[in-house]
């Protein structure tokens, strides 16, 4: 396979392919604060109907909207499809090492998360990537109502 041109707009069918077709989410740099952009994020993809496993190595913190909050992408006991990532670029890289050690199937980084080395580690690995766009929004663009029946 070879590596994506992540500087040009990634193709619909790409996105909808990606969020069809995996089922859990893990999502690093999860936050329990309702005032930031990824507790939203992971409440509207939660409602949706994905199966969210938040992921934040802050001590004591346990759950997040009832979902049970894992350290880091080895401790979660169950095969994750899609590794979705807000934290910093420069971070990037050592997620996309851990995804593909647990054998996630996508790396996506949210919106400003952008790096080109940790993307080409994944492709390489045969992952799936996605940078500097936000699940949330690519579920509710027109072109595509993947899960009609659910109630939002």
């Amino acid at each position: 396979m070879t590596n994506m041109n992540h500087d040009e707009p990634y193709k619909d069918n790409y996105l909808q392919d990606i969020l069809s077709s995996v089922k859990t989410i893990a999502m690093v740099g999860a936050s329990p604060d309702k005032t930031k952009f990824s507790y939203g994020v992971l409440r509207v993809l939660h409602e949706t109907g994905y199966d969210m496993i938040p992921v934040n190595p802050k001590p004591g913190l346990k759950e997040i909207r009832g979902l049970e909050v894992f350290p880091n992408l080895k401790e979660i006991n169950r095969a994750v499809d899609m590794v979705e990532v807000f934290r910093r670029s420069e971070d990037l890289f050592s997620i996309a090492e851990e995804a593909i050690e647990i054998g996630a199937k996508v790396l996506w980084g949210q919106i400003g998360v952008i790096n080109y080395e940790a993307a080409r580690l994944a492709e390489n690995a045969g992952l799936k990537v996605v940078m500097n766009r936000c699940p949330k929004i690519e579920l509710f663009r027109p072109f595509w109502k993947p899960r009609l029946e659910l109630k939002i």
